[in-house]
């Protein structure tokens, strides 16, 4: 039979990890190979064009499309500004009063048309920058487009996270990992700090954090009906990340209350004070993203070099399941059955055996489990 692969979390107290950081246009880079990076520090810049507003300016005023170059008192290339005064007509026999019309934007003038009788704006570009995320050095340059952050130092990937790239000091919150973070763990001193919870972060504790400004929030769970109370909606399978939330949520076991795994909590206070990079984001599906935690260190002599990938199935791999009924559950594979098996879909697939944590042997589709990668 041929080897097995599946992806991987990354449980790590000493990794090499390396990051791309791309602009999402073409623009400059702003730092060279062997530079020394902070995470805010801009890797790269780029003007996004403004968006483009259209002024109708004939049927504003009431005249033929064709009078529209002839009234317009701009030419194309010139600055406007929302206010402005930007045609007149001369009224009846040059002796009433005519209409005016003013901008309605801010840009530069791109087009006048006499056959639209339209005037088109387009409004001053966006700055557009991507920072380094993590404190490290510059590794590789990519021109005009951005540059690979390298750094060493600890590393949790979770199973689930919302909230985008923050910063900030870890605190350990609670007692043991079988403890649940609640409103009442967090202080007025968590402000832009990253708090870890036990098995799991409870509505009260997010509503809190929000009040109190902290930039993080990591626990072995939370309640998926408490994320649709906090957010308004239900989340979905689409790609997190982006959430209009004021701190970043990362889970690294599963929904429900779930502890959070021994050497993910031990690991998570041998660098409590230390300064980490959050980030939730998370997709499951084709073109897996992680929500992770990274925190830099002067660690010295060989390191694991992180690597997008999995690692190899074998007898005694230990995994998590990341598709229900066994969602967040950890095991060890037990079994590696050479043969296709069919699911109550109809749909033949490789599978594997496993032992849970709980005691129970299950047999899961591979696709549905990950790695725990140390």
């Amino acid at each position: 039979m041929g080897s097995a692969y599946t992806p991987g979390l990354t449980v790590s107290s000493d990794i090499v990890v390396r990051r791309i950081r791309r602009l999402p246009i073409k623009g400059q880079v702003l730092v060279n190979v062997g530079d020394a990076v902070e995470p805010n520090s801009v890797l790269a810049q780029a003007m996004l064009p403004g968006l483009l507003q259209t002024i109708k300016l004939a049927e504003k005023l009431g005249v033929d499309i064709k009078e529209t170059e002839s009234l317009f008192q701009l030419k194309v290339g010139d600055p406007i500004a929302k206010g402005d005064l930007i045609a007149e007509t001369k009224g009846l026999f040059g002796i009433f009063g005519g209409q005016k019309l003013m901008s309605d934007y801010t840009g530069t003038v791109e087009a006048v048309s006499s056959i639209s009788g339209q005037v088109l704006v387009r409004e001053p570009s966006i700055p557009v920058e991507v920072t380094a995320f993590i404190q490290g050095k510059i590794v590789d340059i990519m021109p005009e487009e951005g540059a690979v952050v390298e750094t060493r130092g600890a590393m949790v990937q979770g199973i689930f996270g919302i909230g985008g790239e923050r910063q900030g000091e870890i605190r350990i919150a609670v007692k043991d990992k079988h403890e649940v973070l609640d409103a009442h763990h967090l202080q007025e001193t968590d402000a832009g700090k990253l708090v870890v919870g036990g098995a799991g972060v409870t509505l009260a504790a997010m509503r809190r954090a929000s009040e109190l400004g902290v930039h993080g929030l990591i626990g072995g769970g939370v309640r998926d009906s408490d994320l649709i109370e906090l957010l308004g909606y239900d989340i979905g399978v689409a790609i997190t990340g982006q959430e209009q939330i004021s701190f970043t949520l990362v889970v690294t076991e599963g929904f429900g209350e779930l502890a959070m795994a021994d050497r993910t909590f031990e690991l998570l206070k041998s660098v409590e004070g230390k300064t980490a990079s959050i980030n939730g984001a998370t997709q499951i599906r084709a073109g897996v993203i992680r929500p992770e935690i990274i925190v830099p260190l002067p660690l010295t002599g060989e390191a694991h070099v992180a690597s997008a990938g999995g690692g190899e199935l074998v007898l005694g791999t230990p995994i998590r399941v990341i598709r229900e009924p066994y969602f967040g559950a950890l095991g060890t594979v037990t079994g590696l059955p050479p043969t296709l098996e069919v699911l109550e879909s109809g749909t033949e697939v490789r599978v594997l055996n496993a032992k849970l944590a709980s005691g129970e042997e299950v047999t899961v589709p591979r696709a549905n489990v990950e790695i725990i990668s140390q």
